[in-house]
């Protein structure tokens, strides 16, 4: 869709981003971080703009958040999986597609950011794709679906010091600044372990306590189905959900960094602020982040983060009323109106029913068997997971208007690209 060709009527700053090439935005991208109003007091790149921050335009704002976050159509189902015979396999956890790939399609990670005006959240992970005209390119369409859902939970910016240990030295003088946008997701780890367990049941395994050095009690019941010598260890485990969101976050941003150059605008992505000063666990009242519940456990010095109650929520007690519950929740996800595995549900086949209808079920026994692991988890260690955290923001993606005489002035050509000396023209407010 965002390469579909410009309407006449089309903001020419969107015209310039719906034509720009892909190879040039690849190549073009750049971390260029110095923004109107920034300043470097010293070295040999010191340099103090003569301009005042400036916000980005609401249209290029809007594009380059819908970029990140947004939904791009009907996810495609696994096809086939030789185990599963006729029936589909039922990894997949959301029926629309987004502009940046999953993991097993199970997609659990949300969005939020934050400018001048203030902080904001954007689901669109069980978002049902446009029909206002977007799947036929229509591109402001496609945004105003997008901007309809946006959610406002403060007025102002969100406060991150720019100080440690809030925000790493080397980013204090030009993360978050005025005139900026953050935007940034937030994955539920929790619920990623869930899915990966019935993963695992569903192809007749499951896990073992590798920290206590013990199979995890209850799961020698199910024999008929389950093959534990080739259990994955627990902790083995939640590495791999914590590695499957980075990526999922990560590539969200990669593509909002690929959008910069189209549009124009400075700006990079990163990880240097502090994932607890965010969520709000940082201890200091003066700074509440986002508000996200947490706790701190015994013998570890790191907050336990659960959700924000209301807008995104852990699937892990206090949000659910237990594990079994969060498990419950997760199943009808899959299963329950509106998701991918709905007849109901419209989508890219010719016969949506016949082939959403035709996935492979998750009967009871295999909610249980994920429930008793779970249960263990949470039970031995307090926490679920048991070493990696139920929530985590990792990667953040800036954007904000690129003061380009500081690059006239410490570089050589070709430091930013056409779009971004003509930014300012196409973009006036």
């Amino acid at each position: 869709m965002l390469d579909s060709a410009p309407t006449p009527s089309l903001h020419p700053g969107l015209a310039q981003a719906a034509s720009f090439p892909l190879i040039a935005a690849i190549h073009g991208r750049r971390s260029r971080r110095f923004a109107k109003g920034a300043t470097i007091p010293n070295g040999p790149l010191a340099f103090t703009s003569r301009h005042a921050p400036e916000p980005l335009d609401p249209v290029e704002q809007m594009l380059l958040i819908a970029t990140v976050a947004g939904n791009t159509g009907w996810s495609n189902l696994f096809a086939h999986h030789p185990a599963y015979g006729a029936r589909l396999p039922n990894y997949t956890t959301a029926a629309g597609g987004r502009s940046f790939p999953s993991s097993a399609g199970f997609n659990t990670s949300e969005f939020f950011f934050t400018d001048d005006s203030g902080t904001y959240f954007l689901p669109t992970r069980d978002m049902t794709p446009a029909s206002s005209g977007a799947e036929d390119g229509d591109l402001a369409a496609w945004l105003d679906a997008h901007r309809a859902r946006i959610v406002r939970l403060a007025e102002g910016r969100l406060n991150i010091p720019a100080e440690m240990p809030h925000m790493e030295g080397h980013n204090t003088w030009c993360a978050n600044v005025p005139g900026s946008t953050l935007i940034f997701p937030v994955a539920d780890v929790a619920q990623q372990v869930i899915l990966l367990l019935l993963y695992l049941v569903q192809n007749g395994t499951g896990i073992y306590d590798n920290v206590n050095g013990r199979q995890i009690p209850g799961l020698e019941r199910f024999s008929h189905r389950l093959d534990l010598s080739v259990a994955y260890p627990m902790t083995f485990l939640e590495q791999i959900a914590m590695t499957d969101v980075a990526v999922e976050m990560g590539t969200a941003c990669y593509a909002g960094a690929l959008m910069l150059q189209a549009l124009g605008l400075g700006g990079w992505m990163y990880t240097g602020l502090n994932p607890f000063t965010v969520l709000g666990a940082s201890g200091d009242p003066a700074v509440p982040g986002l508000g996200f519940r947490f706790r701190m456990l015994d013998g570890n010095p790191l907050p336990y983060v659960t959700g924000l109650p209301g807008v995104f929520e852990a699937h892990v007690p206090p949000h659910h009323a237990d594990m079994g519950a969060a498990v419950s929740a997760v199943v009808r996800r899959k299963f329950g109106k509106g998701g991918p595995f709905d007849p109901t549900v419209s989508g890219p086949y010719r016969d949506n029913a016949a082939v959403r209808g035709a996935a492979a079920t998750i009967d009871e026994e295999a909610s249980e068997i994920v429930t008793i692991m779970a249960d263990y988890i949470f039970a031995t260690f307090g926490r679920f997971p048991a070493t990696a955290p139920a929530v985590l923001v990792h990667t953040y993606l800036q954007a904000h208007r690129l003061d380009t005489d500081f690059y006239d002035t410490h570089f050589g050509k070709g430091a930013y690209l056409e779009t971004h000396a003509r930014h300012d023209d196409l973009w006036t407010r």
